[in-house]
C-alpha cells in the first residue's frame, strides 16, 4: 500500500553509498533494516567544534579546535610510554599525546613543518597544554571542515560515532521530494519546517537547541508520528464499520454451562465486561475492543467466555500472548475449562514443529480446533482457519498495529478483543487506541491482598536477601527481575547471571534463572520447579511477562 515515492526511503540501508554488507547487518541491530530506520535514529547529544582558539587561549576542559606547525615528534622508545608531537602557532605550543602508532601513522600524518588542524579537549599537564588523541586532524586550510556542531548518535559495539555521521549524511542524500501533507496555516502557526528540512537540522544541528524536544524540527516530526498512527487508527476502524460482520448469537444452553463450569462467580464488574462483549459480537460490524484489568483481575476468564461466544455459535477463536511462557499458561489454565465444555484447544509456538505442526495446522484449516493459543506463531502465512470469529491479543502493548491487522486477516470480519495489565488513562487510551471501545476491571477478586510497593537504594541489596530467608519460612516464593538496563541482551542477561550467581551463595539450591536465551524445554523445567515449589527463587529478565500466575510468588 506504499507510495512509490516513499520507495527511496525504505531502501537496504546495505545499498546506502559507504555502507557495506557487514557493515549494515550492526546498523541494523543498532537502527533498523532500511534508510528511514536510520533517519529516525536522532542524535542525543553534540561536540561544540565551531570556537577557534589560538593555541596561547587554550584553558583546561573545553574542546577546541586549533591549528598550527608540526615543531617536534618524540615517539615511543618503550611499550606503554606515549608518544608526543608539539604543534605550534605565534602565540605558543600544544602537546599532542598518543599512546598508539600503528602502521607508523604518526610518521606520516605528522612531519616536521606540516600545518595541521585538529580538533579535541584540552588538558594542562605541569602547566603545560596537550590533547590526547586528537579527535579530528585535517590540513590547515581546511579548518572550516571540523570547526562544526558535531551530532552524538546512540551506538553499539562495532560502530563509531564518526562512520554512523557519515552513514546519516548519505542517508540525508536520499530523501525524495514530498508534497506538503499538513495544513499551511498550522504550519506557519507552529513555525514548522518542512519534513525534509526538519531531517536535516535534527542530523545536521546548526545550535545546541536544535536536540531540544521543543525545538521546531523535532516537534514537527513527532507530531507526524502521531497524527499518521491517528489517521491509521481511523482507517482501520473504518474499514471494520464499511466491512459489515454478521451478528454472533451464541448457543444459550453452552453459554450456561461455561457460566456454570467457572470454578467462582463472576464479580459485578466482571460481569459488565462480558455484556459489553456480549452486545459486541452481536451487532452487525466487528468488535474492536480494549480490555484494561490488573493481574489476576480476571481477564484471561472474559476471553475464555468471549471465546465460548463464538465457539457456541460454530465459529473458531485465537488467543495470541508475546511469550511462550505466557502461551503455555493460557493453555495449561484453559484445559479443564475447555474440557469442560467440550471445546477443542490447541497450542501453536515456535516449538511446535514437524508433524505435531502439520496436525496441528490441518485440523485448524479442517475447523477441528474451536480455540487457539499460542505466540507471533499464529499469524504465519501456513496458519490457516475455517471459521475465525474472534482473534484476542493479550499485553497489547507488545504488539504493533500491523500484528494485529495481520491476525484480524485470518477470517473474514474478524472480531478483536486486545487485553493489557497495563493502567492507562482514559485520554492516553483514546489517543493510543482510538479505534477501540474500551472496557476496564476495576474490582479486585475475592481474597486478593493489597500489593505493597517499595523503592530501596542498591547498598540495601543485603537487607533484601535477608528479607528473603523471612519470607521463604512462610511459605513463599519471590521472582528477582532483572529488566534491561541498557539496550543490549547480553547486558540483560548479565545482570540477570550475575545475581543468579550471588542468591545461589545465599540459598545453595535453591535458586532458578531464567532468560529469552534459554531453549523452550529448558524454560518450562525452571517453571515448573519454580511452580511446584523445588525452587523458592526466580531470577529472570524481563521474558517473565505481566501474567505469569504462580499464586504463592
Amino acid at each position: 500500500m506504499r507510495p512509490f515515492i516513499l520507495d527511496p526511503l525504505f531502501v537496504s540501508i546495505q545499498r546506502v553509498h559507504g555502507i557495506g554488507p557487514r557493515f549494515a547487518k550492526v546498523l541494523e541491530q543498532l537502527a533498523g533494516p532500511c534508510v528511514i530506520d536510520l533517519l529516525f535514529h536522532w542524535p542525543v547529544a553534540a561536540v561544540d567544534r565551531r570556537t577557534i582558539r589560538k593555541i596561547g587561549d587554550l584553558e583546561p576542559g573545553v574542546v577546541a579546535t586549533i591549528a598550527g606547525k608540526v615543531t617536534t615528534l618524540a615517539l615511543a622508545q618503550y611499550p606503554g610510554r606515549p608518544s608526543k608531537i608539539t604543534l605550534s602557532d605565534n602565540t605558543g605550543d600544544v602537546t599532542l599525546v598518543f599512546f598508539k602508532n600503528p602502521g607508523n601513522y604518526l610518521q606520516k600524518n605528522f612531519p616536521l613543518g606540516r600545518e595541521i588542524a585538529l580538533s579535541g579537549r584540552i588538558e594542562f599537564y605541569n602547566g603545560r597544554a596537550q590533547m590526547s588523541h586528537p579527535e579530528k586532524i585535517v590540513d590547515a586550510d581546511k579548518i572550516a571542515s571540523i570547526a562544526t556542531l558535531e551530532p552524538i548518535y546512540p551506538l553499539t559495539a562495532g560502530v563509531t560515532n564518526a562512520v554512523l555521521v557519515k552513514a546519516e549524511q548519505s542517508c540525508l542524500d536520499k530523501i525524495p521530494k514530498l508534497p506538503e501533507w499538513l495544513d499551511t496555516e498550522f504550519i506557519a502557526q507552529q513555525k514548522f519546517p518542512a519534513w525534509p528540512e526538519a531531517l536535516q537540522e535534527i542530523h545536521v544541528p546548526k545550535t545546541m537547541e536544535a536536540l531540544s524536544p521543543l525545538h521546531p524540527a523535532r516537534r514537527r516530526l513527532a507530531y507526524d508520528e502521531i497524527l499518521a498512527h491517528q489517521l491509521a487508527l481511523a482507517i482501520i476502524r473504518q474499514q471494520q464499520k464499511d466491512d459489515p460482520s454478521p451478528p454472533i448469537l451464541p448457543d444459550a444452553a453452552r453459554m450456561a454451562q461455561a457460566m456454570a463450569s467457572l470454578p467462582f462467580q463472576l464479580t459485578a464488574g466482571q460481569q459488565q465486561v462480558l455484556a459489553d462483549i456480549t452486545q459486541d459480537l452481536q451487532r452487525n460490524y466487528q468488535m474492536c475492543r480494549l480490555l484494561q484489568g490488573d493481574v489476576g483481575s480476571g481477564k484471561t476468564v472474559m476471553a475464555f467466555l468471549a471465546a465460548m461466544h463464538v465457539i457456541s455459535a460454530g465459529f473458531q477463536a485465537v488467543i495470541m500472548a508475546p511469550t511462550e511462557i505466557l502461551a503455555r499458561q493460557h493453555f495449561h489454565s484453559l484445559q479443564e475449562l475447555a474440557a469442560k465444555n467440550n471445546m477443542r484447544i490447541a497450542l501453536l509456538t515456535a516449538r511446535e514443529k514437524g508433524k505435531i505442526r502439520e496436525k496441528i495446522l490441518q485440523e485448524l484449516a479442517a475447523g477441528e480446533i474451536d480455540l487457539l493459543i499460542g505466540t507471533h506463531a499464529v499469524i504465519q502465512e501456513p496458519v490457516k482457519f475455517k471459521h475465525l470469529a474472534l482473534a484476542v491479543i493479550d499485553e497489547q502493548h507488545r504488539f504493533g498495529v500491523s500484528q494485529r491487522l495481520s491476525l484480524s486477516e485470518k477470517g473474514d470480519a474478524v472480531n478483536l478483543l486486545v487485553m493489557t495489565a497495563t493502567p492507562i488513562p482514559r485520554t492516553l487510551s483514546l489517543t493510543a487506541y482510538g479505534d477501540m471501545e474500551s472496557s476496564i476491571l476495576r474490582e479486585k477478586p475475592p481474597g486478593r491482598k493489597p500489593i505493597d510497593t517499595r523503592v530501596l537504594p542498591h547498598e540495601r541489596i543485603p537487607d533484601i536477601t535477608a528479607s528473603l530467608k523471612r519470607k521463604i519460612e512462610q511459605g513463599d516464593r519471590i521472582y528477582w527481575v532483572c529488566p534491561l538496563v541498557e539496550e543490549s541482551e547480553l547486558v540483560d542477561l548479565s545482570a540477570a547471571e550475575d545475581r543468579h550467581a550471588a542468591l545461589l551463595q545465599h540459598f545453595p539450591g535453591r535458586v532458578g534463572l531464567i532468560h529469552g536465551r534459554l531453549k523452550g524445554d529448558a524454560k518450562d523445567l525452571v517453571m515448573q520447579q519454580f511452580i511446584n515449589g523445588e525452587i523458592d527463587i526466580l531470577v529472570a529478565t524481563t521474558v517473565i511477562e505481566v501474567g505469569v500466575n504462580v499464586p504463592e510468588a
